[in-house]
Order: structure tokens, then C-alpha cells, then sequence
């Protein structure tokens, strides 16, 4: 399907979305031995294929929230698909757990990819999806692996990190990144410091990206993500939910969609 063509399906289905329905699905796939459970999501008031968009979970591991965000991308006329990193479906319940898990994948890029790689071949053989037309989101740790996997090259159109972390071991080598890249950050933040988001400019910079940065005054860690003034409060983490942030940086990411898609 053309470009022009599939951005007159995407303004149809926003007319039509009282019509619409977004039929959502769990599924199975594998990535070196390792069953990884994830969840489709798309639109079933449009047949055709469609651009397709991977969502990487918080480091809680694959959850409702991911599941929402991915019934949110289909609502807007994407076949999404949120991603099991940690494998088997696993969760995190408390905060120890999901920083082992966390630096599991963090610490072993090969089985990052290997993990973020299934789960883009699983989507480019979904019949309501375009292969050619790939983009990924990420949420905390999910954030993080979405740059990591801009920075490895990945064939992706665009990649959206909320309030995912910055810094990197292994930066972006000139000329490798081919997805066009947007952050969002809160500078409430202390996870992610100012020097973290400079860092990241230069680096960028340095490898010729095709970026942009969004930071919101006041916003804490999580700021997407209703749960997290219970979680941070059950915890005593930095964490906070900030209405405002949460939609300007939804509604800029799905601009951001629009556009990397039409190309």
C-alpha cells in the first residue's frame, strides 16, 4: 500500500473510531530456546496491512500497562505488539527483581536483540501488518532498550523512548542509526540528570541521528504511568505520575508516528 493511501486509511479510522474495534490476542514466540509471551493488538475496522509498532515494557516485565499502550497504538490504526523481554512472561514485584531482570538484558546485547529481533520477525509476518514499516516504543527500562536498539542499527522507521534511560556503555557509531529517534524525559527526574540528557545530545550528534529531545519541568520517573505514585510511595522510589507530561508526550509521539511512517 502507498504512503499517501495508508495516511487516508489513518484519518478514515480516526473518523470512524466509535466503529471501530480493537481486537487483542496473547501470543507465543521464541528467541533462542526462550518462550516469550507477548500481546497483538489492531483494528479490526480496517483488513489491509497496516505500519506496525513494538512496545517494550517498564522493567515490572511484560504487564497491563504494556497491553494498554498497545490497545492505545491500535486504536490508532497500528497492529501493536507488546514485547517479553525477560521471557516466560515473567514479572517483577518488588524492585530488587526488576533490576535483576533489568540488567539481564541490559548487560547481554545479544540476547537483547535476539528478544527485540523475535519479536519483529513475529510482527512481519502478522497478515495486518506491512513488513517494511516497523517503529518501537519504550517505557523506562523499555525506553532504553528502544535506543539501544536505534543504536545497533535496527530496520526500524522511529523509535519513541518515555522517560527511558540515556546513557549507554556502547554509543552510536556515525552513519549506524537508521530510525528516526524522540525522548521524552522529566527533569524532575534523578534517574535521568541533566548530564545524562547533554550526553545523549552529543552522542547523537556525534553520530549523525535524526533526534529530538523532550524534557518537562517538574516531572519525576514514570510520569507516564498512573500507577506510579503507589508505586512509588509502596516503594520509596522517585516515581510520580504527571497527567499533563503523559499526554503532551502521547499526543507528540503519535505526530512523531505519523510522520516517520510517511516518509
Amino acid at each position: 500500500m502507498g504512503k499517501a493511501v495508508w495516511m487516508l486509511v489513518l484519518c478514515c479510522l480516526s473518523v470512524a473510531s466509535v466503529q471501530a474495534e480493537v481486537v487483542g490476542r496473547e501470543v507465543n514466540y521464541q528467541a533462542d530456546g526462550v518462550t516469550l509471551k507477548g500481546y497483538i493488538a489492531y483494528d479490526d475496522a480496517f483488513k489491509g496491512r497496516r505500519p506496525a509498532v513494538l512496545v517494550v515494557h517498564e522493567w515490572w516485565g511484560h504487564n497491563a500497562y504494556a497491553r494498554h499502550r498497545a490497545d492505545m497504538l491500535a486504536k490508532l490504526g497500528y497492529t501493536a505488539l507488546a514485547v517479553d523481554m525477560y521471557g516466560d512472561g515473567k514479572q517483577a514485584h518488588h524492585p530488587d527483581e526488576a533490576g535483576k531482570f533489568a540488567a539481564m538484558v541490559n548487560n547481554n546485547m545479544p540476547l537483547a536483540r535476539a528478544r527485540f529481533e523475535a519479536g519483529m520477525n513475529l510482527l512481519r509476518h502478522e497478515p495486518t501488518v506491512d513488513a517494511g514499516e516497523l517503529a518501537a516504543i519504550g517505557y523506562c527500562f523499555g525506553g532504553g532498550v528502544v535506543l539501544n536498539m536505534a543504536r545497533e542499527g535496527e530496520d526500524l522507521k522511529g523509535v519513541a523512548s518515555f522517560h527511558g534511560m540515556l546513557s549507554t556503555n556502547n554509543p552510536a557509531q556515525p552513519g549506524k542509526i537508521k530510525a528516526r529517534i524522540i525522548s521524552f524525559s522529566g527533569e524532575a527526574d534523578p534517574m535521568i540528570s541533566a548530564g545524562s540528557v547533554a550526553a545523549f545530545k552529543r552522542e547523537m550528534d556525534n553520530a549523525g541521528a535524526n533526534y529530538r529531545v523532550v524534557t518537562y519541568p517538574g516531572a519525576q520517573h514514570a510520569f507516564t504511568n498512573p500507577e506510579a505514585d503507589e508505586l512509588g510511595k509502596k516503594f520509596k522510589l522517585p516515581l510520580s505520575y504527571d497527567v499533563e507530561a503523559d499526554k503532551d508526550s502521547w499526543q507528540q509521539a503519535t505526530v512523531f508516528l505519523r510522520e516517520v511512517f510517511s516518509k
